[in-house]
């Protein structure tokens, strides 16, 4: 239906219904201020870790193409994605996101993130200057276009000087290549060391964490990363929030696990684990959404969180990042998934 603004005319004694429209735009999702940045991004980022991988080229264009539809506008990928996969050696996942942006014309209203240092393919971890450079020119080209907003220190060296890093962040922000650095599987003295070396020498600073954190993976980030993030005022945007899909309800006993996440989800069929997910089931059943969206509401709902990092294969997956958006849990569900 069209919707009719009566226009009243004062010389006439009549009114004349105007068409203003006749399309019913979908309502912008709400958007979350990344802490320290310009950046505003969406309450759930997507994982890019699964394009190339267990997504081909066609698929992957399809789970964006549904995920833009929904709403969601910031991918997180990374250079080494996926190199694991067989006849991959890194690359694929910016590469068919790069592709999918140009075809689509949509560049613009996306946040993209993505990573250096895992050197996939070679022997070590690489964050001297040079790499860095280097790096970034190469996830630029495969990602077809001119600026990363959000590029992490993926992995460590610590052989190499903090400093050395961030010199390389600051000739690409001064480049107008990247907007803003973050950090992921850096240790909790590396990320201090950063920040400190940052302010005496006037260098780029970290602005946002990307560390593992789930239902079943607390104690790490929350006895040594939180309080980094607090004192700081850094973002955090999690990453296996989902606990390698775990915390879905899908794999229910050892038996259900086969390929590549057997290794990343067999640790979790212990007591506490399994006591999770009956947990998850009771909550889940009485708001009518998934295991998923619970999980991912948990997350969102916790301090220092943005947002949690999930991916999806399918569009019936995507239909728990929009049950985790519209979700509120009360204080005494989060305490018993806390618990």
């Amino acid at each position: 239906m069209p919707f009719l603004t009566p226009l009243i005319l004062p010389q006439k004694n009549f009114t004349l219904p105007i068409i203003m429209s006749t399309f019913e735009e979908k309502p912008m999702m709400q958007k979350k201020k990344l802490e320290k940045t310009n950046l505003e991004i969406s309450p759930i980022v997507f994982g890019g870790n699964v394009f190339g991988w267990t997504l081909d080229e066609k698929e992957s264009f399809r789970i964006l193409d549904q995920l833009f539809e929904k709403g969601f506008r910031t991918i997180d990928t990374a250079d080494s994605y996926s190199h694991w996969a067989p006849g991959n050696k890194g690359g694929e996942s910016e590469a068919i996101i790069g592709k999918w942006m140009k075809a689509r014309g949509n560049r613009e209203d996306l946040t993209i993130a993505t990573k250096v240092g895992s050197n996939p393919g070679k022997q070590g971890r690489d964050v001297s200057k040079d790499y860095i450079l280097k790096a970034a020119e190469d996830s630029l080209n495969r990602l077809q276009t001119d600026c990363i907003d959000l590029y992490f220190t993926h992995w460590d060296n610590e052989d190499t000087p903090v400093e050395e890093s961030l010199r390389a962040y600051e000739q690409l922000i001064q480049q107008g290549k990247v907007r803003h650095i973050g950090a992921s599987n850096l240790s909790p003295e590396r990320i201090r060391t950063s920040l400190k070396k940052a302010d005496e020498l006037n260098l780029p600073k970290y602005t946002v964490l990307q560390p593992e954190y789930n239902l079943v993976e607390k104690a790490k980030f929350e006895e040594e990363y939180q309080p980094i993030a607090e004192k700081n005022g850094l973002g955090v945007i999690t990453y296996f929030s989902l606990a390698s899909g775990f915390l879905t309800g899908k794999y229910r006993k050892k038996e259900d696990l086969k390929g590549a996440r057997e290794e990343m989800v067999k640790n979790y069929f212990n007591e506490e684990g399994l006591n999770k997910l009956q947990i998850l089931d009771e909550i889940s059943k009485n708001h009518g959404v998934t295991n998923a969206a619970v999980a991912l509401r948990w997350l969102m709902q916790r301090p220092t969180v943005t947002a949690p990092i999930a991916s999806a294969t399918r569009e019936s997956h995507l239909q728990a990042f929009e049950e985790a958006v519209k979700l509120r849990l009360s204080e005494e569900e989060m305490q018993r998934l806390s618990k």
